[in-house]
């Protein structure tokens, strides 16, 4: 054999050894650092570069060498596809479910529960501490004449169309990308109800304020449609509304003490003690079942109702009924 011949072969060799050698280190950086390790929270910037992210990752011991990771992510023609936000990363994963995770967008999310009979201002209270984003602003976009345009929806703000819930939210949404997703969730519900509504002639803005006053009124899911009809019969007859709720609502400040001054207000344009008709606008963010009473009453004559004070309510027809209803469960209460 000719001597050149040797030393190619040779070259060969250890051009393979060491391409092997390099695929054994790359290949050993690719495991994970730590099994069974917990999951961390790690940031990706916007327009940060996939050396960078490589770096930090290295320096958090997510991975063994960021030169490896990098590599991982030119590889496979993702350098330039990392996407901004909060992630759940653990030590336990391999580069390559890391970088997956950096990659397609599978944000950290939080939980934001929102009961039933919220208004906005209690929703934007608890926005902020779930750190989803700010009390005032949320408010100030809420209730900003733009807001109901924005999406669809019937009124001059979107309070009773951000819809009870509980989400799972990230963070870094923009106030009017959280609003959204509220608002959207009650369309979704809107778009099942609309058929019934459009039946009856009652428009979208009178189903939310009539149900928003419902869920104010009781939080027995029982008593929703029993609440609805007492309304609905007592508007048909023109009788006014005459409840709390809706004169507490228009009251500024409220300190929690609704006096006669109070309800003998023309000057309160939710006075429905004085206002004939509904408000001008739902007074908190009803639910599901409060939205269905409107539209299935229960079949009752009833005009009145009166707290038992244990979250119940008795129901009467007539005045005098109620009268009796109202000294046997409040008045003699009051004396004790």
């Amino acid at each position: 054999m000719k001597w050149w011949l040797v030393g190619f072969a040779a070259l060969l060799l250890c051009g393979a050894l060491a391409a092997a050698g390099a695929w054994y280190l790359i290949d050993q950086n690719l495991e994970p650092v730590a099994a069974g390790a917990e999951p961390v929270l790690f940031d990706v910037e916007p327009g940060e570069t996939l050396k960078a992210v490589a770096s930090r990752l290295e320096s958090a011991g997510l991975v063994r060498n960021r030169h490896a990771f990098e590599w991982l992510g030119r590889y496979h023609e993702l350098g330039g596809k990392l996407r901004a936000g909060e992630y759940w990363v653990s030590a336990s994963e391999t580069p390559s479910e890391i970088l997956t995770t950096l990659t397609t967008g599978r944000v950290a999310t939080y939980e934001l529960a929102i009961p039933e009979g919220f208004t906005a201002a209690m929703i934007a209270r608890r926005i902020e501490a779930a750190k989803l984003g700010n009390a005032e602003e949320f408010l100030a976009w809420v209730l900003s004449p733009e807001s109901a345009a924005a999406y669809g929806v019937e009124g001059a703000t979107l309070e009773g169309y951000l819809f009870p819930e509980t989400y799972r939210l990230p963070k870094g949404l923009s106030t009017r990308e959280t609003a959204g997703v509220l608002v959207n969730q009650f369309l979704t519900v809107w778009k099942e109800l609309e058929p019934r509504a459009r039946a009856q002639k009652i428009s979208m803005k009178d189903v939310v304020t009539l149900a928003s006053i419902i869920e104010k009124e009781t939080g027995v899911a029982e008593e929703r449609p029993l609440i609805a009809a007492v309304f609905l019969n007592r508007l048909r007859r023109g009788m006014r509304l005459e409840t709390d709720p809706t004169v507490i609502y228009g009251i500024p400040n409220f300190d929690g003490n609704l006096r006669r001054r109070d309800l003998e207000n023309p000057d309160n344009p939710y006075n429905t003690y004085k206002i004939p008709g509904l408000p001008p606008g739902p007074i908190a963010n009803p639910g599901r079942g409060a939205l269905e009473a409107v539209l299935a009453p229960a079949d009752i004559d009833a005009l009145f109702f009166v707290s038992r004070n244990d979250g119940t309510h008795v129901f009467s027809t007539t005045f005098a009924e109620h009268e009796r209803r109202v000294d046997e469960y409040q008045r003699r209460r009051q004396k004790k």
